[in-house]
């Protein structure tokens, strides 16, 4: 019994000793930058929340604050914006850097991934054991993703259609897709997609549904293609040095809002809220939602298989067995139940 007693009193000695050392954690500012208007989904479905579960986890000794809206720089720089410090935590696409980080482009690649949630869970799960050596200059935080489609001036329901047309794609895999239809790539980010389409330097966008609405392109596109033409990649990223001057109740904090769980939640919460807009275009005047007959999915499917065989060769490059690992992502999403 006085042995029982002893473990008993050195555990409760442990247990608050390590409650007074994250009591006395010394106050540090997360700047958290993003380029979304501090009124999207994502803001109050993801980044938010997010915050505020670090806030609280921490005991308030980790004060996040946010900078949307590329306050802090455009939104094809925040990789390097995490990596230099010019923000603590960043949120990427990776696809704005069109062959940069090839191996989690695979999340890009047309119809793929079906639902953004377990999408999410399952491509983050995948990257991890490749993200130390392509983000090499930051912290990997967690990966998740979207689904969009065409939104555009005209109605498009096949791949022969976009032969001559200004199409403003999503990320690189979604681009060289355009380019192998014959179509004509204009480069510019989300944030800057309106004036492309109403100056008519564009013709169409690749968007997910509810960014359609609150961006305003709503304004400057009425036909809505029913399918799930792409993902988008996202990955949330940090700076080495800040993270490294934390302490180790910080750090564990930040750990545990770094991982699969946050990938598939924020996954779900966005993704799910993004096709959710698709029933708003449906009842909105002057919209029209462009159905898709089985055999022109399967044309859609067949023109895009080229992309595959790219992406293979890409990671080849860097020494990864690109089928093996594409394999590897299919059977991932599939356990998953995301395509």
């Amino acid at each position: 019994m006085p042995a029982t007693r002893t473990l008993r009193a050195a555990a409760a000695l442990l247990l608050a000793t390590a409650a007074a050392a994250q009591a006395q954690d010394k106050p540090v500012e997360l700047k958290f930058a993003h380029w979304l208007p501090p009124t999207h989904s994502l803001s109050r479905t993801g980044f938010e929340p997010w915050a505020k579960s670090v806030e609280a986890a921490s005991k308030g000794s980790i004060k996040v604050a946010l900078f949307p809206a590329q306050q802090l720089g455009k939104a094809a720089d925040h990789y390097d914006m995490a990596r230099d410090g010019i923000a603590d935590v960043t949120w990427v696409n990776p696809g704005y850097q069109a062959g940069r980080f090839p191996v989690v482009a695979a999340g890009e690649l047309p119809f793929l991934i079906g639902k953004p949630g377990p999408g999410s869970a399952a491509l983050d799960a995948w990257y991890r054991k490749y993200a130390a050596a392509e983000m090499k200059d930051v912290k990997f935080c967690f990966a998740h993703l979207h689904i969009g489609t065409f939104h555009a001036k005209k109605p498009i329901t096949e791949p022969s259609q976009l032969r001559g047309m200004k199409i403003r794609s999503s990320n690189g895999t979604n681009a060289a897709f355009m380019t192998l239809l014959g179509a004509t790539n204009v480069q510019v980010s989300a944030p800057e997609a309106r004036d492309a389409l109403d100056k008519g330097v564009a013709d169409a966008i690749s968007f997910p549904w509810d960014s359609i609405v609150s961006f305003g392109i709503d304004k400057a596109v009425k036909f809505h293609t029913d399918m799930r033409l792409y993902a988008s990649d996202f990955v949330w990223v940090m700076n080495k040095g800040w993270y490294d001057k934390l302490s180790a109740g910080q750090k564990k904090v930040m750990d545990d809002h770094c991982n699969n769980e946050w990938a598939g939640k924020v996954g779900a919460a966005w993704g799910d809220f993004e096709d959710g807009g698709q029933a708003k275009l449906e009842k909105a005047a002057g919209h029209t939602i462009v159905k898709i007959t089985p055999a022109q999915l399967d044309m859609w499917k067949k023109a895009a298989e080229p992309l595959y065989a790219q992406w293979i060769q890409a990671v080849g490059k860097n020494g990864i067995n690109g089928q093996q690992a594409l394999d590897d992502l299919r059977k991932e999403l599939t356990a998953r139940n995301a395509n």
